[in-house]
């Protein structure tokens, strides 16, 4: 159902339905009545069309993750960034440009919190059948994670926006919708993938969890990533993978238990710094064929402990992008150093849920972003003045050391702005992401729209411009849209600014977003008309 046609590829509609889960029954903001939503598939290079009904209560905008969308900015999604939302009772046509992604993407509201169960997933086969490095799968199955809380997520929002303090943790994590058979009443409804020994199952696996990294393993069996973030990546086998919010991974699996069986496969937080977490487990099961022994209790896999920083950066140390690289690696244009922390502002009386009774934020370079309430697209391509300042520094208001505890008292409180960085067209630019421990040191996955980018570079400490550029990977260096910046470290990636428009820089971890850790980057026009931005269709969502 794909092609460069001129008719929707799709209808999504966006409505209420009614689930039951913990025990349970909640009606929660699905797309077409299913959790997680419709799996999308395309080719390489397609162009497809999707329409969004909003039947449900709350504006809605989605973002289609990992589609590059050439010049095509108007189709992104982030709300008030690249458009106003799609108010209750009203549509809008995407039009989803793909480029040079392949594997697994996906798509998910970009709208308050409704993408904790606004989500699906997104298949792009390569071109040719030919392209594909690895040999053809005999199945091909989405594994998606999710999060999922006993409120109604949208007054978890406001509950925690309110009080100024950190938001209630899940009730739970899900697979495939399912919380699996170690939480109450979820034994019936667990996942389970029944396979046949001998052959070989592609988990596409999608990250969709709203402020968690996961640790994620197969009891008994070993994983070969083949690709991440919808590039193929050199072949790796691992016992385990980390994968971050945003982040989505491609893993062969071979059922190769002669004796057959039945095996969980298992998720759990990854989780640095003093915050608190949903340090439960969930589970789905894998079954042979056959199997006489199908009631039996699963083998469960020895996961990494939570806090296990070490495992986490050995397995994201060994991803590699294959060949070419898609622009010269060896130099840059421009070098950007941003710092990533969590801040606190004053709160009346002190009576905020936040240290010593403050609001907690969140900033890049000290600078906690504000959404103005026109969308930064609209306002630049139509020169509308007010809406956005173009001034976010290139390098932190203050060096010091950022890893350490003791920190200029000055830097706690963050300036609130709609502060982006204008990048002229075909710039290679380097950004360097600081980590910080101002309120607590954690790990930040760093998404960037529009693009994919290479991870030349991370470490634990400081950055350090003298020294650390001269470990650079710029041969195989990992080709991927979300970075992991390390606790109490720095990474440092590339890119080649050829996608003219307005793209969202944000912490994928959803309540730094909602503090505030996020830019704006807007890549101006380049000479040549295929280097410009598309023009607007016709029927934008109105503010």
């Amino acid at each position: 159902m794909s092609g460069k046609s001129s008719r929707p590829y799709s209808t999504l509609k966006v409505e209420e339905a009614s689930f039951n889960r913990l025990c349970e029954t909640k009606t929660i903001l699905t797309v077409n009545g299913q959790f997680p939503g419709p799996t999308l598939k395309a080719r390489e290079e397609d162009t497809i069309w999707v329409k969004v009904h909003n039947n449900g209560r709350y504006n809605i905008t989605l973002h289609w993750h990992g589609v590059k969308q050439p010049r095509n900015p108007w189709s992104d999604g982030p709300e008030y960034i690249t458009q106003c939302p799609i108010q209750p009772g009203d549509s809008f046509n995407y039009k989803l440009i793909f480029s040079m992604e392949v594997g697994t993407i996906w798509w998910h509201a970009h709208s308050d919190w409704t993408r904790a169960t606004v989500h699906g997933a997104i298949i792009v086969h390569p071109k040719k059948a030919a392209d594909l490095p690895f040999a053809p799968p005999d199945q091909e199955v989405p594994i998606i994670f999710s999060e999922w809380w006993k409120e109604d997520v949208m007054e978890v929002l406001q509950e925690f926006v309110k009080s100024g303090g950190a938001p209630r943790d899940s009730d739970a994590y899900t697979i495939n919708g399912q919380p699996g058979d170690l939480y109450p009443c979820s034994s019936q409804e667990t996942f389970k993938l029944k396979v046949t020994y001998g052959k070989r199952y592609l988990l596409r696996m999608v990250n969709a969890v709203m402020n968690e990294i996961l640790f994620f393993k197969i009891a008994n069996h070993s994983l070969t990533v083949v690709a991440n973030d919808g590039s193929y990546t050199k072949p790796l086998t691992t016992d385990y993978v980390v994968i971050a919010p945003g982040q989505t991974m491609d893993c062969l699996l071979e059922a190769k238990q002669f004796g057959g069986g039945r095996y969980y496969m298992a998720t759990r937080a990854y989780q640095t710094g003093r915050i608190g977490f949903d340090n439960t487990t969930t589970t789905a099961i894998i079954q042979y064929e056959g199997d006489s022994n199908s009631y039996t209790t699963p083998l469960f896999p020895l996961l990494p402990d939570y806090n296990d920083t070490t495992m986490a950066y050995e397995f994201l140390g060994s991803l590699k992008s294959t060949e070419p690289h898609l622009f010269p690696l060896n130099k840059y244009d421009t070098r950007i150093i941003s710092t990533v922390s969590l801040n606190t502002i004053p709160c009346q009386n002190n009576s905020c849920a936040g240290p010593n009774g403050t609001r907690l934020a969140a900033s890049m370079n000290n600078i906690s972003f504000q959404f103005p309430r026109t969308d930064i697209l609209r306002a630049y391509y139509y020169n509308i003045s007010g809406v956005f300042d173009t001034r976010f520094p290139t390098v932190p208001p203050f060096y010091y050391n950022f890893t350490g505890t003791i920190f200029p008292a000055f830097l706690l409180t963050p300036k609130r702005a709609t502060i982006v960085r204008v990048i002229e067209y075909g710039l290679a630019i380097e950004l360097v992401f600081q980590g910080t421990r101002i309120i607590a040191g954690l790990d930040h996955p760093m998404h960037l729209h529009g693009y994919s980018f290479y991870i030349v570079g991370w470490g634990f400490e400081n950055f350090d411009e003298n020294r650390d550029p001269l470990n650079y990977n710029l041969v195989d260096p990992p080709l991927r849209n979300t970075v992991m910046v390390p606790v109490g470290g720095w990474a440092a990636i590339r890119f080649k600014a050829v996608n003219p428009g307005v793209w969202i820089l944000h912490c994928h971890l959803e309540r730094h977003l909602t503090w505030g850790m996020d830019t704006t980057f807007i890549v101006k026009d380049g000479n040549k008309t295929k280097e410009r931005m598309l023009p607007p269709p016709q029927h934008m969502p109105r503010c």
